[in-house]
């Protein structure tokens, strides 16, 4: 390498406040302002705060996950695919960077309905999101950002970051506004969710907030996907730690003290995004603008975010010979423009999806949640499996790591039972044309396309799917 050629590379790394702000502009998107209503519909305070603490104690065992994965395995990059490949061998590797990739894309839908949503109380053609006008519009802003993530990644992460810290800003100022309009009467009202006081009734409105949890936590494992950026490898998962604890914290804060301003029924009733009419009921109309606006600068922060760590995974799978070599092509910038392609066309393919759907943004938050489970399921197995010497290397820290790594495993597996046989059915739809890539792989190399084993998992979600779309027929299945 030459001097000029390191000197360039060395100044494409990039530091820990950085990588940290790409956890954060990761997590907090369009998640964070639908909260009031998607928590309101499901359950009450007690119930929020249920599942805020089994999701923020989950989700901190898989950050904990990731942060032992990339000091202990710091040779594999693109983090959720890498340490599903290096667990379980090739094709589940393929299926997490594959899962991981279309998850991303389908949460960047989410967050152009929410924001044609927003935009509706201002232009009525844009509706609830979905629309044709709405659609119209956000195809134009998907290759728009395109062509704008083609001039560099680090230009890219260098505009997300200061993206973060704008956002950051009306979130904060609602949190602490409607702490001090908090009504003690109206909070203390909406403590059961309406239900009489029960552990039953209970556990299934905690259940049924798992997949928005999910939602708005997605993007822990940010910095861990541009590991190869870092500047020094421990910055990954001190960022990737530091990024969710900060959004812990306001993502509880946000949900549990809008139950002190409405009533519950209110609260689900909101027009998304729904922060905005909890502040509009405390100081008027301005709010709900206020609100419009943070939500506009943070939904396409998180969007350019998203859309490059989608890329990444693409064309590091591609470069590791594990996705078709044409996703290996880059640009002048050391932008995957290949990766960003595709990334950029399937995102298109499912906005189009949505004009089909009543409640647009409510199916793309449960759908991308649901792609993302078995990405994270993989990466805490194979956590599991180092911890417990199970990969041939001596076990570190077993009582920690071990606890931490099992840990992470049974809340995955709890996440996959929340999202219930609807989502992993149009999961299995999604993953099933994705196989074609797999095997277009497998024979530029000459190689046996599927196992015995992978041969199995391949005819379980094929039938997956093909139940999935019979569903989807018949109107068993709704989007």
């Amino acid at each position: 390498m030459t001097t000029d050629t390191a000197t360039t590379a060395a100044a494409r790394k990039l530091p820990l406040p950085t990588l940290t702000a790409m956890v954060v502009g990761s997590m907090v998107g369009a998640g964070v302002f639908s909260l009031p209503r998607n928590f309101a519909q499901a359950t009450g305070v007690w119930g929020a705060v249920i599942a805020w603490t089994i999701a923020g104690v989950g989700m901190l065992m898989l950050a904990f996950v990731f942060q032992t994965l990339a000091i202990r395995k710091p040779d594999l990059n693109a983090g959720v695919y890498a340490y599903a490949k290096a667990g379980f061998g090739e094709f589940p590797g393929f299926f997490s960077a594959f899962g991981y990739w279309a998850s991303a894309c389908v949460g960047n839908v989410s967050y152009w309905v929410l924001i044609k949503s927003t935009l509706g109380t201002v232009v009525p053609g844009f509706g609830e999101g979905n629309t044709l006008l709405a659609v119209a519009a956000s195809v134009v802003g998907v290759w728009a950002f395109h062509f704008m993530i083609m001039r560099g990644v680090k230009e890219a992460a260098a505009i997300n970051r200061i993206v973060t810290v704008a956002k950051l800003v009306p979130i904060l100022l609602f949190v602490v506004i409607i702490a001090v309009a908090l009504r003690g009467g109206v909070f203390s009202a909406n403590l059961w969710g309406g239900d009489a006081p029960s552990a039953g009734a209970l556990f299934g409105q905690v259940k049924a907030t798992m997949l928005v949890t999910v939602f708005v936590f997605l993007g822990v494992e940010g910095a861990s996907v541009y590991s190869r950026y870092a500047r020094r490898r421990e910055d990954v998962g001190r960022a990737t730690v530091l990024g969710f604890l900060s959004v812990l914290a306001l993502f509880a804060s946000v949900s549990v003290l809008s139950y002190g301003v409405l009533p519950k029924a209110e609260l689900a009733e909101l027009r998304q995004p729904s922060m905005a009419g909890v502040l509009e009921a405390v100081v008027g109309p301005w709010g709900s603008v206020f609100i419009g606006v943070g939500l506009i600068v943070s939904v396409l922060g998180a969007y350019l975010a998203w859309t490059l760590m989608a890329a990444e995974v693409l064309f590091v799978a591609a470069r590791d010979d594990d996705m078709p070599a044409f996703l290996k092509r880059e640009n002048r910038e050391g932008v995957p423009v290949a990766a960003l392609v595709m990334t950029s066309v399937l995102i298109t393919a499912v906005l189009a999806v949505t004009l089909f759907s009543d409640d647009a943004f409510a199916f793309t938050l449960k759908l991308c949640s649901s792609l993302s489970l078995v990405p994270y399921l993989l990466a805490a197995g194979y956590a599991l499996r180092l911890a417990g010497g199970w990969e041939g290397e001596a076990s570190r820290g077993p009582g920690k790591d071990l606890l931490v790594a099992a840990l992470a495993v049974v809340y995955t597996a709890f996440l996959i039972f929340a999202a219930g046989l609807t989502f992993l059915l149009l999961s299995c739809i999604i993953y099933a044309p994705g196989m074609i890539l797999f095997v277009i792989t497998r024979r530029e190399h000459g190689r046996r396309v599927f196992s015995p084993a992978e041969l199995v998992l391949f005819v379980v979600v094929l039938v997956g799917a093909v139940v999935g779309v019979a569903g989807l027929a018949s109107g068993l299945i709704t989007i």
